[in-house]
């Protein structure tokens, strides 16, 4: 019987074999290691701006922090007086008040300003305006070099107080908070950067003046700092954190026994100054003690002609001072300092200035950038420690024979110091640029063009300006020149203005190049939790204080 077609059996199709896909081409990118990630804080300090090392450990941080400082003050000291009409024993003076007014202002700033671990130096933006002040009156008679000496630095006292008014509206009324918020990763990339790198001329060209010292520091520093603590562990821990200073006892011991052997008997004036221990003249004509007070050199002079040039260098030191508290939140493990925070910093830097009037000063202060290089060569960023080295500026500064022991340290062991700390800041500059993309060429622009000319500038500005003071901008008018002469011999300023207004005016693909969405929430005092925890009073102040002023 003949089968139907329901006994009919019906086989499934057979599978369709699919071809696998097609294997991507290698990433040669990820085959070559790891992607690091952004990271908004530094992960390898010991101790962060809140954190605190031992007791004993924080007294010698505080005073590496000091000696530091002391180079700065000794060298525009040792570079201004004697120009001035000063002698040996103005010299030792001014410095006792250079270091008193920064130990006062590091510790208002740390505790009511930027409270950053950041030491409040001596400011070079202030070089043109002496410089001005000393030609006025190179040509006066006088009765002795000292009264010129006592006339110049009251000028420059009246001018200091006024400027300061400057620094003081600017901060309190919020508008330099304001000015920070036009600022990117893009444009702090250059600005740190250029606030490090245009101070090279602290490092080997000082150095240079005496290289038989200058360059067994540096080498001694890094050998010691970076390799030979790997020897063993405690080493490790000595080494990393105080070879600063045993290097420094070293060379400066090698620097004694050279000139008590008579290596620097026969040789040119400035190799004498620059090498020998002995030439500082400042343990025969410090005081033992002496506490500096308001009009000490008598009464301000005050001259509208030198105020503008001092005003401008209130200016620059501002704009330093704001590209070194964001090195500092770097290096102290802190987060980027928002906006109303950088206004009462420079407020508070123009209470400073103000009292720098007063008490006498031959220049103002700025957020110094060597202190905060000491902060990422020790891996150290507590805020305490800055506090304590202000307890050795105001001694030092009153016992004035103990400080000047100290001072007498050559030159160009801190200029071999400076090698290393300038570098430091100018590299945790270029850490910004992990915030925005680096590989467009908008940005690579804005970053190339910053950079060469926050460097190129200033050296066109330097090389013509006179001896006297004069620069490349000369006209009628001399308020106008004296601005413009101290804003563009500064490198950092210079990189602040082309940076700002190119990052701001060039159109971006996206708006996360340029990093402004990492960089918004830190602009604002409640955009990011952490900043209540790194920024805010101390003693729960801001009860007491009205919300708008914080």
């Amino acid at each position: 019987m003949g089968e139907t077609e329901n006994h009919q059996h019906h086989h499934p199709p057979p599978p369709q074999v699919v071809a696998p896909p097609a294997a991507p081409p290698p990433n040669f990118a990820l085959s070559r290691g790891p992607t690091w990630t952004p990271a908004e804080q530094l992960h390898q300090l010991q101790y962060c701006i809140h954190s605190n090392p031992s007791w004993p450990q924080a007294l010698l941080l505080a005073f590496q922090h000091f000696i530091v400082n002391l180079g700065t003050t000794v060298l525009i000291a040792s570079t201004m007086v004697p120009r001035m009409g000063g002698n040996h024993g103005d010299k030792a003076r001014v410095i006792q008040v250079l270091l008193f007014m920064s130990g006062i202002n590091t510790l208002l700033q740390t505790l009511i300003g930027s409270r950053l671990p950041t030491v409040m130096g001596v400011s070079f933006a202030y070089t043109l305006p002496l410089l001005s002040i000393i030609n006025d009156y190179t040509d006066e008679a006088f009765g002795t070099e000292h009264d010129r000496f006592v006339r110049g630095i009251r000028t420059i006292q009246g001018s200091l107080i006024v400027a300061s008014f400057v620094n003081i509206i600017l901060g309190y009324s919020r508008a330099w908070g304001e000015l920070t918020r036009f600022f990117t990763p893009i444009v702090m990339v250059p600005v740190v950067c250029l606030v490090g790198l245009g101070l090279f001329a602290r490092g080997f060209p000082l150095l240079g003046n005496c290289v038989e010292i200058g360059l067994p520091m540096l080498i001694l520093l890094i050998i010691s700092q970076q390799y030979l603590k790997r020897v063993h562990s405690r080493a490790h821990l000595i080494l990393e954190r105080f070879a600063l200073l045993i290097c420094i006892g070293i060379v400066w011991a090698f620097a004694a026994i050279l000139t008590v052997s008579g290596a620097y008997n026969n040789v040119k004036t400035a190799t004498k100054l620059s090498c020998r221990t002995d030439r500082s003249y400042l343990m025969s004509s410090a005081p033992w003690i002496k506490i500096p007070y308001p009009f000490q050199w008598g009464t301000p002079i005050f001259r509208a002609s030198h105020v503008f040039g001092m005003i401008g260098a209130a200016l620059v030191s501002s704009a330093e001072s704001t590209a070194t508290f964001f090195a500092a939140a770097r290096l102290s493990g802190a987060t980027a300092p928002p906006a109303h925070v950088l206004s009462r910093s420079i407020g508070l830097q123009g209470i400073g200035m103000l009292l720098e009037g007063l008490f006498g000063s031959l220049v103002g202060t700025t957020a110094s950038v060597e202190n905060v290089g000491l902060l990422g060569l020790t891996h150290i960023g507590s805020r305490r420690v800055v506090q304590i080295s202000t307890g050795f500026m105001i001694f030092f500064s009153i016992f004035g024979k103990f400080g000047a022991f100290f001072a007498s340290i050559p030159l160009p062991i801190f200029a071999a110091i400076y090698c290393i700390l300038l570098g430091i800041v100018a590299a945790c500059g270029i850490t910004f640029i992990q915030f925005a993309n680096s590989n467009s060429m908008r940005n690579i622009y804005v970053l190339g063009v910053s950079l060469f000319l926050g460097l190129s500038i200033p050296q066109y500005f330097v090389m013509n300006t006179t001896g006297d003071g004069h620069g490349p901008v000369r006209t009628n008018a001399g308020w106008f020149n004296s601005i413009l002469n101290t804003f563009f011999s500064s490198p950092a300023t210079v990189a602040t203005i082309v940076g700002t207004v190119l990052d701001n005016t060039l159109e971006a693909r996206q708006v996360d190049d340029r990093g402004i969405p990492w960089w918004k929430p830190f602009q604002h005092s409640k955009g990011d939790a952490r900043t209540e925890e790194f920024y805010s009073y101390p003693l729960r102040i801001n009860e007491y204080i009205p919300t708008r002023f914080l």
